[in-house]
């Protein structure tokens, strides 16, 4: 079966402003985030991509033209499926706001049990992007062979999620992984099972580096900003 290179989006405006985009339209790439949009084609030089599948959110879709530019003969799908999680009420507000939300707890301690008001839980956002991603297996094998490398192109929780149905972990253990933007995980699907053999690739280790104030204890959710 086919490997598949997940991208997460280059840094948004709502990123660096600390807001909870979700679905909310006109959230763009930043200055930096757009940088690493520009570097993603030399770091993926090498790999021989067969397809590319993207969130239908513009901080996605500005996120691989580059790519798309400098590959003009490559196929580009959207896919809703691996669109951001459905934040409903919550969407658009401030991270630090809604850090007092009772609800928060529930996301960061026991998110299988977390339902958005006026959104989806996050149970049906990890299987509505499993589902996507075993389609597309099934697709891409069939139509370009069972050694095809192809690009998905999605949002932290949602490549969180799918880093945990990998792996069979539980969505309760999901916050425990972290991807930056514009990082790369890569699975490979096998027969018998999936191999995680990337998890949130930079080629930077910035972040690692100790800050003046130390990042929260708990997981930023929709994935967060990356290193300063």
């Amino acid at each position: 079966m086919p490997t598949l290179i997940l991208v997460r989006h280059g840094r948004s405006t709502a990123n660096t402003e600390g807001v909870l985009a979700g679905w909310t339209p006109g959230v763009a790439l930043d200055e930096r985030g757009t940088a690493q949009a520009a570097a993603l084609p030399d770091r993926l030089a090498g790999l021989p991509i067969a397809e590319v599948v993207t969130s239908p959110l513009q901080r996605c879709q500005e996120t691989i033209r580059p790519l798309l530019d400098t590959r003009p003969g490559l196929t580009v799908h959207t896919d809703e499926r691996i669109g951001e999680c459905q934040y409903g009420d919550w969407s658009g507000r401030k991270l630090a706001e809604l850090m007092d939300e009772p609800l928060m707890e529930v996301v960061q301690a026991h998110p299988s049990a977390a339902a958005f008001p006026g959104g989806e839980s996050m149970r049906a956002m990890q299987t509505r992007a499993a589902e996507a991603v075993r389609e597309w297996n099934a697709r891409v094998e069939r139509e370009h062979g069972a050694d095809a490398v192809y690009l998905m192109c999605s949002h932290g929780d949602i490549i969180k999620s799918l880093v945990a149905d990998a792996l069979g972990l539980h969505l309760d253990l999901f916050q425990r992984i972290s991807v930056e933007p514009c990082s790369i995980t890569a699975i490979r699907y096998t027969r018998l099972r999936p191999f995680l053999v990337r998890l949130g690739d930079t080629g930077d280790f910035a972040s690692l580096v100790p800050r003046e104030e130390p990042p929260a204890g708990d997981a930023p959710v929709g994935g967060g900003a990356g290193a300063p």
